[in-house]
């Protein structure tokens, strides 16, 4: 029995009629004659009653019809699946983030590949860069947004995000009522930083920009977050540096002012393992490059 024997069947059911039915499949009616004797011959039961004037469904021929519609409809609804999957419509994805991502080019993102491929469950992880990097090389995450640079050559990576850095002051600081703070003016002030391994790339601007204004941070605080970061500067621990896009975080207690001179540019960028073939990574990769 194949496929076609099946159709045939369920395309004579609806015409009960042998010409019309040879119509619709596009063939001759003996052959669609003799394709039906051969499937009532294989099953070992009449599917019709036929006279000279007119053909019927037998009662066996009526329960095999809604059994093989089922069959039909399932098999409609696994190419349609097999089609989705390959285009990357449907599957899972996990994707990792660093935090400040949050604020800036992550929720448009998201966003956009939702309305793309409603049919991909995502899963969420706010991770540093240091543990994405780990995530990606074990499979726990498949597409990830961390603090360039990454000097790995099993990872492919693109900047999809530029932003300045700023200052997070407590609004009682006596430069909060400034427009622009003089980093010079902030040497004696106790920074909050993050662990260097976090995300290497950032911390070294850091670094750079307060030697460039002929100090070093005194470090009083580290944290992992930002979120955090940000709250203990509401909390008068100390100052940070911080991307621009940390404005959105709504933190009462901290005023965000700008560098001045102004600072160059931080960016975010999306990482993914180099090897991957997976169609609906491909597909969240190709919608990413299209935002940006």
């Amino acid at each position: 029995m194949e496929l076609r024997h099946l159709r045939y069947f369920v395309t004579l059911a609806e015409e009960l009629h042998f010409g019309r039915a040879a119509e619709r499949l596009h063939i001759a009616q003996p052959p669609l004659s003799q394709q039906i004797r051969q499937l009532e011959k294989e099953l070992g039961f009449e599917l019709f009653h036929r006279t000279k004037r007119s053909v019927h469904l037998t009662e066996a021929g009526v329960v095999f019809l809604d059994e093989v519609q089922q069959i039909l409809r399932q098999l409609q609804q696994a190419i349609q699946v097999g089609q989705q999957t390959s285009r990357g419509e449907l599957g899972e994805l996990a994707i990792g983030f660093v935090s400040s991502a949050a604020y800036n080019i992550l929720p448009t993102i998201l966003r956009t590949f939702r309305n793309c491929a409603p049919g991909v469950n995502l899963e969420l992880h706010e991770l540093t860069t240091d543990q994405q990097l780990e995530w990606l090389r074990t499979g726990r995450i498949d597409v990830g947004f961390v603090r360039p640079p990454v000097e790995e050559n099993t990872f492919s990576w693109e900047i999809i995000f530029q932003e300045s850095l700023i200052i997070a002051l407590p609004e009682s600081h006596l430069l909060a009522n400034q427009s622009y703070v003089c980093l010079r003016s902030l040497a004696n002030e106790p920074f909050i930083l993050f662990p260097r391994i976090l995300a290497p790339g950032l911390y070294d601007l850091i670094i750079s920009l307060c030697q460039q204004a002929g100090f070093s941070p005194s470090v009083s605080q580290q944290a992992i977050q930002m979120q955090t970061i940000v709250s203990l500067v509401a909390a008068e621990i100390g100052v940070a540096i911080v991307p621009a896009s940390l404005q959105n975080l709504q933190r009462t207690g901290v005023v965000y002012k700008n560098i001045e001179p102004v600072s160059p540019k931080v960016a975010i960028a999306m990482i993914w393992r180099s090897s991957e073939t997976s169609p609906t990574i491909q597909r969240f990769l190709e919608i990413v490059k299209h935002i940006i």
